[in-house]
């Protein structure tokens, strides 16, 4: 039985979707990966623009299909953005092949399953591992499949709504076939090319030198912004952190490794990393360093988790940089997402990390912009915070979205907040002054009486306001100068041009600097750093 796997997400990482595809082929073999990135933010004048998705996508929907129909099953994933991309290539396949049979799954069947289920035979609404296998058993065996957990299904014109399967245990998670990678079989879809191969390049080109994994799943958060709400709302059990063995996890880095050797830095993007218990993360760090021995991110940091003593096992162990969650600095922002992390807890956190920027890239911080509820004093009390944090630190900025059937959606909904007064990119950040103001804090600090001066003329998102687009163009092109900097000085190509770095790969120059003029830190150098409270920090009024 052929089936075809379609991925049509944010360049190439699509964790969950490598997960299933190595699953999928290791019980059946007639099994084919298929690639379609539609974010090309690796273009450098795309990031410069905030450019999120390729243009006229919508075009080579029916190119795509010609390209996957001759296929007895075809399952896509996608988050909701390209929702609308894969509802057309959907449409084109069943007019090329009407008796394909079409799965969805991955975030935006989960979160909106009304909505996926009008356009495909089946959706997975829950985790697809046990899932698919217990639906596949009953599907090429002839037998009756529609009673199978975790699935929606559309037959013969009914819906079906099955209850969900109980969460994968770190046991089970551990026992899952290692996810694919580089594997030589996979394919990518070129415009005017169709699919082809996907070799090396194709890797430097989305991922540059660095490998993107997860380790651990869950959240004990509930903000109310997150796709975890509804996770969340399916099974309160998602809150419980969960992961697979150090050693299932050392030995997928080593399978990237061994056929990319020219990864310079892992990237984990779990989302609560180092809320996960000392005794784990001291296993991890040490088969880490002796067994991997690269730098690595964690872009999973929540506020309330931060700890020196944390800080310091993963420091040592190879982390290089850490991006963390602040969204506001208005404890009345901060409350109306849920979001149990206050001002001061952020601040302590980020003179917790501090202590350790001297042996890192700069920290990256989360911030939210452009919510329609905000006042003059949430941003006023947002940009203070930043202005006081210490330095050095980068920031990402989103424009706020509202993801469908998640609790915002819900809040927004009984403030009569209309979607047309919500931002329609997370990267189309609103051309005002506080935005600008926000680029010029995350490249530099300046001097007190220039911020009191703009601080008093930034507005919130939804007041009538002259709009400074070029001028946000420029701090937003000094700011990612900047970041290249930052990582130039530390030879971390994670985020710029893969091809570049593959040379001075090739040539030793980033082991060789990385080995003697990267500073290291060992635990004999850590000096504690007084800290101050947010209220010390403020200027008197």
């Amino acid at each position: 039985m052929k089936i075809h796997l379609v991925s049509v997400e944010d360049a190439l990482t699509a964790l969950g979707f490598r997960k299933m595809s190595a699953l999928i082929k290791s019980i059946n073999p007639d099994t084919h990966s298929f690639y379609v990135p539609l974010n090309r933010r690796t273009s450098m004048w795309n990031i410069l623009t905030a450019t999120q998705h390729e243009k006229n996508a919508d075009s080579y929907a029916a190119e795509v299909a010609r390209g996957i129909a001759d296929a007895d099953i075809i399952g896509f994933t996608s988050m909701s953005d390209y929702a609308g991309f894969v509802k057309q290539v959907i449409e084109e396949v069943r007019r090329l092949n009407p008796s394909a049979y079409i799965m969805w799954g991955g975030v935006h069947p989960i979160i909106v399953p009304e909505d996926a289920i009008t356009h495909a035979d089946a959706v997975c609404t829950g985790e697809g591992e046990f899932a698919f296998q217990q639906f596949f058993d009953k599907f090429r065996n002839g037998q009756d499949f529609t009673s199978t957990g975790n699935f929606w299904f559309n037959h013969e014109g009914v819906v079906i709504k099955n209850p969900f399967l109980p969460l994968m245990s770190n046991e089970e998670m551990s026992e899952m076939p290692i996810l694919e990678y580089a594997s030589g079989q996979e394919m990518i879809f070129e415009r005017n090319r169709g699919f082809v191969p996907m070799t090396r390049g194709h890797y430097l080109e989305f991922d540059n030198l660095a490998y993107n994994t997860i380790w651990s799943i869950g959240c004990p958060f509930r903000c109310t912004y997150c796709g975890n709400t509804k996770f969340i709302a399916n099974d309160n059990k998602y809150r419980r952190l969960r992961h697979p063995s150090v050693e299932y996890l050392m030995a997928e880095i080593e399978q990237a490794v061994s056929r990319h050797p020219h990864i310079s830095s892992v990237m984990f993007h779990d989302d609560s990393f180092m809320a996960l218990p000392y005794r784990v993360l001291e296993e991890f760090a040490e088969q880490y360093a002796k067994r991997i021995a690269r730098p690595f991110h964690v872009y999973g940091v929540i506020p309330n988790y931060v700890k020196t003593e944390k800080m310091a096992i993963l420091t040592e162990a190879g982390m290089n940089r850490v991006r963390m969650g602040i969204q506001s600095g208005s404890a009345r922002i901060l409350e109306f997402y849920k979001r149990p992390s206050p001002p001061e807890r952020v601040m302590k956190a980020t003179q917790d990390i501090g202590e350790f920027t001297p042996y890192m890239l700069p920290p990256v911080y989360d911030i939210i912009v452009d919510n329609p509820i905000e006042t003059k004093q949430d941003i006023d009390d947002t940009l203070r915070l930043v202005y006081e944090m210490p330095r050095p630190f980068r920031l990402n900025l989103f424009s706020l979205r509202v993801m469908p059937n998640t609790d915002m959606a819900k809040q927004f909904e009984e403030l009569n907040v209309r979607p047309e007064d919500i931002a329609e990119g997370y990267y189309q950040l609103a051309p005002t002054l506080a935005n600008g103001l926000l680029y010029v804090l995350g490249t530099f600090r300046p001097p007190r009486a220039v911020f009191e001066w703009w601080i008093k003329k930034a507005q919130p998102y939804h007041v009538e306001q002259r709009e400074y687009g070029p001028l946000n163009q420029l701090l937003r092109a000094m700011y990612f100068f900047r970041v290249g900097i930052d990582q130039l000085r530390n030879m971390d190509f994670t985020h710029l041009p893969g091809k570049v770095g593959f040379v001075l790969y090739k040539l030793g120059v980033i082991k060789f600097w990385k080995r003697y003029l990267v500073k290291k830190y060992t635990p004999r150098e850590r000096a504690p750093v007084e800290p101050r409270s947010l209220q010390e920090t403020r200027p008197a009024s």
